[in-house]
Parts: structure tokens; sequence; C-alpha cells
């Protein structure tokens, strides 16, 4: 692990809940980061995205038919 991610996430992973429509896209690629509840995305452990996990993350982005999901 390099002294940039030691101990802390490499990337964020937020919803922006106003454009949020719950299609669950975004759970069926990474349902160990969101969740899709009453028809909005949840973050799990909020929005912190281990470093293996990163790939997930970008693809539940990209899969999000509105552009509600965001990576940083």
């Amino acid at each position: 692990m390099s002294p940039r991610t030691a101990g802390r996430p490499a990337v964020r992973l937020s919803v922006d809940l106003s454009r949020c429509e719950g299609h669950g896209l975004c759970q069926a690629v990474a349902p160990d980061l969101i969740s899709v509840d009453e028809g909005y995305a949840e973050l799990i452990d909020d929005g912190d995205v281990p470093v293996h996990r990163q790939a997930a993350a970008v693809s539940a982005a990209r899969t999000c038919p509105i552009a509600a999901l965001r990576v940083t």
C-alpha cells in the first residue's frame, strides 16, 4: 500500500439524490458499495471506496442512466 492510500480510501462515491430515480443498475454492478431502497441509492460506508473496489465504483457510476453517481 502506498503512503497516499494508507489508511484511507482511494476514491469516494457520491450520489445526487435530486437526480436519482432508483433504477438499481448501480446496485447490480456494485452491491457492496450501493443499496437502492425506496427508490433511492444509498451509499454503504458513507461512500468510502476501498482501493480494491475502485473499478466497481467507476462502473457503477457509468451504469447510471441519469448520471446521479460521481466518483472523486
